[in-house]
């Protein structure tokens, strides 16, 4: 039965519709609707069969003409004032996304709200935009957070110790070398961890002073035996620990991809490919004449145990996932500044080189001076002498301060959204770990 057949009969209901929304009916003149064909009551009137009237509507009763939507009731009497105004206004007790997917329902656009209602929306929408943003990015976080809480997860799945070669020793190793709550043992071996962990950075800063360097037969300094002895002593129980807590791991594939245990391993390869190079570079033949400079890169690489402080620190894990997370406001950072520095190195190129006393005679050294300027950092080294110059320093310091300002705050925001949540973590698990033994 197509539409023509159902409504062009000789009768005044030919002029009229019935619609049930929820239990709540009403009839419709033709010509209200008409007056907006773009909404989903206006549509139904250019609908030539049933197929295209149940697309627009949940059911429909041919022998009734009634038109039949799942829909809120109540909602739809600001609806029908609608099409009798050609205004919409906001219901008392519906939020504003649920308002939003009601109007977009029945076709109805926003500009179609009263003006009285109008700046309520825009602050309900921006607020609602607001919290869904939030809970967007505390998704995002707490996704982030599980590469860098891989050790902490791992402590649920100590049913991966089933079946295992030696799995009660192993199960134990691995809950002492990876909760220090689990028991005193536990706890002794990490602060026995983070005590090597902290003589071993002390030692690398030492072994740069020329002071503690003693001078050999041929008058060059060579390696100072007792911090010598500290940095082996040092590598030695990292590599041990690092060798236990592999064997010790349910999974070595999961253990040897975890941020943490990376850096454990290139806290330790520096070590031994120095202790390599030494050796080949005995011979002192010429084609290994660079082998000392990649030894010195090799030493400089054990900076990397600083790094191990992570594994002890939730605020250092919380540093790392909120830089992890927050590329996109570094990125905004970089590129404003750049462009800032860009800018105000050709501006204090252009009024600076006039002058015989101003060193900012070129572009480059103008792109450093406007570097240490938008960065607030000012050594001093390089300055504007001529007027117009110190009021280009003096709105490049300005807008240096802003550009750096702006996206602090978020990044601040994510850091300590991420420190709570490491911190509650580590707490649970040692809560967990305490009532299970």
């Amino acid at each position: 039965m197509v539409y023509g057949q159902i409504f062009h009969h000789h009768s005044p209901d030919d002029c009229f519709i019935n619609v049930n929304v929820g239990g709540f009916k009403q009839r419709m003149e033709h010509d209200v609707l008409k007056r907006f064909p773009q909404t989903r009551l206006g549509r139904l009137l250019c609908c030539s069969s049933t197929e295209a009237i149940l697309e627009l509507c949940d059911d429909f009763s041919p022998s009734d003409m009634e038109y039949y939507f799942d829909r809120n009731p109540l909602f739809f009497c600001y609806v029908l004032n609608f099409y009798l105004t050609g205004k919409i206004h906001l219901m008392d007790g519906l939020c504003v996304v649920s308002f939003c997917q009601e109007i977009e329902y029945w076709g109805i656009k926003e500009r179609h709200l009263d003006f009285c209602c109008s700046n309520k929306f825009h602050e309900l929408m921006e607020l609602a935009e607001d919290k869904c943003w939030d809970q967007r990015s505390d998704e995002l976080q707490l996704h982030s957070m599980d590469s860098f809480s891989e050790e902490l997860s791992s402590l649920e799945d100590i049913e991966m110790f089933e079946g295992l070669w030696c799995s009660h020793v192993r199960r134990n190793l691995w809950l002492r070398f990876e909760n220090p709550g689990y028991s005193t043992s536990a706890k002794v071996m990490a602060v026995a961890s983070l005590s090597v962990v902290i003589i071993s950075i002390v030692a690398m800063c030492i072994n740069s002073m020329p002071d503690f360097h003693p001078v050999g037969l041929n008058e060059k300094e060579i390696e100072n035996p007792v911090l010598n002895f500290f940095e082996s002593f040092c590598v030695l129980y990292f590599s041990v620990e690092f060798i236990l807590r592999l064997v010790a791991a349910p999974s070595a594939k999961k253990f040897l991809c975890s941020p943490l245990n990376i850096i454990d391993l290139m806290s330790i390869m520096p070590f031994y490919i120095t202790i390599a190079c030494d050796k080949m570079d005995e011979g002192e033949s010429t084609e290994l004449e660079n082998v000392g400079k990649v030894v010195q890169i090799l030493r400089l690489m054990r900076v990397f145990r600083i790094l191990k402080l992570a594994r002890h620190s939730a605020g250092l894990r919380s540093l790392g996932a909120t830089l992890q997370h927050s590329s996109h406001e570094v990125g905004q950072l970089v590129l404003f500044l750049s462009v800032g520095i860009s800018l105000f190195s050709v501006l204090i190129y252009f009024v600076e080189k006039e002058s015989q006393e101003s060193e900012l005679q070129t572009v480059p050294i103008g792109w450093w001076w406007a570097t240490i300027s938008m960065t607030t950092v000012g050594y001093g080294d390089t300055f504007p002498v001529t007027l117009a110059g110190k009021l280009i320093g003096t709105l490049c310091i300005i807008c240096g301060l802003l550009i750096v300002a702006l996206p602090i705050t978020n990044i601040f925001n994510k850091f300590s959204k991420f420190y709570q949540r490491q911190s509650h973590i580590d707490q649970r698990q040692s809560n967990n770990r305490t009532l299970s033994i």
